[in-house]
């Protein structure tokens, strides 16, 4: 089925109060009358203009065509959810015949099964927003207050945003991309329809020190030549709290070691890898240098010897 945009129609914004809508119809309907107007397509304009103007004058009709959502063009092929005659009852006086194919196929049939009846019943649209959390959220799951700008409809039809605080529940082990479900906190319902529900997508901030990928988070740690030499018991950081962790001995630079189940907890839960990075210590005395003079004679070591083939 092809969407007819009937505001494009109109030439009026989604926004547009009744008023506007009359004004609209009003001009139109006059400039395209073909009384009035002798272009060969002026009767087929002053009908799409009178088609559009017996939806969006309808308050239920505009609603229910106003659920078919945003961005769409005319002509775009649609085809309606599989869910579009849940929570949504229109009947009242004007038929399928008032409207095209296209309004008729979508909503007419149940006009037609209750004639007499006058009720509208629709569930509130389901709201979405975004919010950040930490990385040590997602670890150890937490309380949150957020402030959103939520879409509301006022009683001229108007979109305005009005500012909400929410608390919501982190819980422990969600990921970047998850997304939480408030049931009823979406835009509220018509007639005896509940409200909608609001989706809150989860956003990981970027920490200074861990990257995540997944469930798997991985630290970049650095130690000591003679740690990576010799090997260590190292203290790691981690975001529920500091482990102790070998470094065997001989190890490189780049060396990646794992820790199993350190990371985003989950079933299974991830792991936290550490990537060693060897630190040197300055040369900034005389028996500093002195001591590298010693090491180099010690090992007499060419760290290019493979280098150039």
């Amino acid at each position: 089925m092809k969407y007819k945009d009937y505001y494009a129609v109109m030439g009026v914004p989604r926004t547009a109060t009744e008023a506007e809508i009359k004004t609209a119809h009003r001009k139109l309907a006059r400039k395209f009358h073909p009384d009035l107007n002798k272009d060969a397509n002026a009767e087929s304009r002053f009908k799409e203009v009178g088609e559009a103007y017996q939806v969006l004058r309808d308050p239920e009709k505009r609603a229910a065509f106003d659920a078919l959502g945003t961005g769409l063009k005319d002509g775009d092929e649609i085809r309606p959810r599989p869910d579009v005659s849940d929570g949504f009852e229109y009947h009242g006086a004007g038929g399928a015949q008032d409207t095209d194919d296209f309004f008729s196929d979508l909503f007419g049939a149940r006009q037609r099964h209750a004639p007499h009846s006058q009720s509208f019943d629709w569930r509130g649209e389901d709201h979405h927003a975004r919010v950040s959390v930490s990385l040590e959220d997602t670890y150890n799951g937490a309380q949150r207050t957020f402030t959103l700008q939520m879409p509301s409809v006022d009683d001229h039809g108007r979109v305005t945003y009005q500012t909400r605080t929410l608390d919501v529940s982190i819980p422990k082990g969600i990921l970047d991309g998850q997304r939480l479900r408030l049931a009823g906190q979406g835009g509220a319902g018509s007639g005896n329809a509940p409200a909608g529900d609001l989706y809150l997508e989860v956003t990981l901030e970027e920490h200074e020190r861990y990257r995540v990928d997944g469930r798997d988070v991985t630290l970049d740690l650095p130690v000591a030549p003679w740690e990576a030499a010799l090997g260590a018991e190292v203290v790691v950081p981690t975001p529920s709290g500091q482990v102790t962790m070998t470094v065997p001995a001989g190890s490189a630079a780049g060396r990646r070691l794992r820790l199993r189940g350190r990371g985003i907890p989950g079933n299974p839960a991830g792991d936290l890898y550490v990537v060693l990075g060897i630190v040197l210590p300055r040369a900034d005395t005389e028996a500093k240098k002195a001591a590298y003079n010693a090491l180099r004679e010690a090992f007499e070591f060419d760290p290019r010897a493979n280098f150039y083939g």
